[in-house]
């Protein structure tokens, strides 16, 4: 494998960088690659470079490692740009959830569906195409592939408002490869599927043991039928309605379903584990950082192991020209789902090559499951656009058209409420 430029932006978070940190050391092949860092937050990327360096080192990996708060600095020769950035993601998440509940609105999650889900499309769509602008400018033959959420929403919008080549990147089948070997007993990591849908609302169409090419359907149908039913109720409920299983999980589904919050509750994300977890790995890498502690390798204990995200599967079979099936890239359908909107930015099986990253046809998905998704997708197109042009007329209609929402007054109170109390992250409104 060639050297190459890696450019991660947002690397300072506490979950994402020591993922694709730990990635990159650990891929076979990259000695001799820059890999760069860049955040906005000084402080916090001085540890993490630091930490990414002790990794680096330890590893033997080879890596050359820069890191900058300015990321038209890190820009020029990158071949692969990896984003996942949010303002004050959980504070104003929190926010997101808790404002539509307030009117009525019976949302079981908020990121990425119903009024959460439009919210979070409003503050982040114009930071991924600013950040997307000084990549084109700078180094407009990389690959981006982003993680931010909504993932299909800011999919759709690079698709439409730039003319980079992207991918949209989420663990979502791997969730499913944990809930159907949990009820099944077979382990995830002797599992294949193929799945197609929208992001955090795809549908596994064949699941097999990758050890024997059996079917594990008929089991997982069996065991659906025997297992605890508290356990994935909507999963499961609408795996008997639709004949097929969808994933990632009931309360990610759940967020596109008006009926979802009778399965999953409204009581929505952990925010206090979630800060616990944060506060704690971030306590861990500062005393890696340090020398404190021992820097994590393949060998040590706990080892260092791959995160499971498929960056930089695609980066390697990229340069290696390799034509690696990736099991879920998030592109323009442009045909691969037949029947949803050829604009829409689906989820998928791929192909990287030297070529670029090539999804797989799929075909038609079940008549049913195409109509939930063409609503999504439809509510995508507005919110996405309301985003862009700072419409709150298309961010009513966004509403209006989202299955979470079933009062036309509920949907402008809450709207008007989410626009003023997150007014500073919203400059397009103004």
């Amino acid at each position: 494998m060639r050297a190459t430029k890696i450019v991660l932006v947002g690397a300072a978070s506490a979950s994402f960088g020591p993922k694709m940190i730990a990635d990159a050391v650990l891929a076979p092949g990259l000695r001799g690659s820059t890999l760069a860092l860049v955040d906005i937050d000084a402080q916090r990327l001085e540890v993490m470079a630091a930490y990414a360096q002790r990794l680096n080192a330890a590893c033997d990996a080879g890596l050359n490692i820069t890191h900058t708060t300015e990321r038209a600095r890190a820009l020029p020769e990158a071949e692969f740009v990896i984003v996942s950035v949010a303002v004050r993601r959980d504070e104003l998440w929190k926010l997101d959830f808790e404002i539509p509940l307030r009117h009525g609105i019976k949302q079981v999650l908020g990121e990425n569906g119903g009024p959460g889900g439009l919210s979070h499309t409003l503050r982040n769509v114009p930071i991924i195409l600013d950040i997307a602008r000084d990549v084109e400018r700078l180094a407009p033959n990389a690959l981006v592939m982003n993680f931010s959420n909504p993932e299909s929403r800011i999919g759709l919008a690079l698709s439409r408002y730039t003319g980079l080549r992207f991918v949209g990147l989420c663990h979502g089948i791997g969730m499913a490869y944990e809930s159907i070997g949990r009820m099944t007993g077979i382990h995830p990591d002797d599992l294949t599927a193929t799945a197609a849908g929208l992001n955090h609302f795809c549908w596994i169409l064949d699941v097999r043991r990758k050890s024997t090419g059996e079917d594990v359907y008929p089991l997982l149908r069996q065991a659906d039928a025997q297992y605890d039913p508290s356990y994935y109720p909507l999963t499961r409920w609408l795996m008997r309605r639709y004949g097929w299983y969808p994933h990632p999980s009931d309360d990610h589904i759940g967020e596109y379903l008006a009926y979802a919050h009778t399965f999953c509750g409204l009581e929505g994300y952990d925010f206090r584990a979630a800060d616990r977890r944060r506060v704690e790995r971030w306590a861990q890498i500062v005393r890696i950082a340090e020398g404190q502690d021992p820097a994590p390798t393949p060998e040590g204990t706990p080892a260092l192991a791959p995160s499971g995200e498929f960056a930089f599967p695609i980066i390697a079979s990229t340069l290696e020209d390799r034509h690696q099936r990736i099991e879920a890239v998030n592109i323009p359908n442009g045909g691969l789902i037949a029947n949803l909107p050829a604009w829409a930015v689906v989820e998928v099986p791929a192909v990287a090559a030297a070529d670029g990253v090539r999804g797989i046809q799929v075909g038609p998905l079940p008549d049913g499951i195409a109509a939930l998704l063409t609503t999504q997708a439809q509510v995508q197109h507005l919110a996405v656009e309301a985003a862009v042009h700072g419409s709150r007329s298309l961010a009513l209609q966004a509403l209006l058209a989202d299955p979470v929402v079933t009062d036309a007054d509920a949907a402008e109170r809450t709207l008007d409420a989410l626009l003023k109390v997150h007014a500073a992250y919203l400059p397009q409104f103004s």
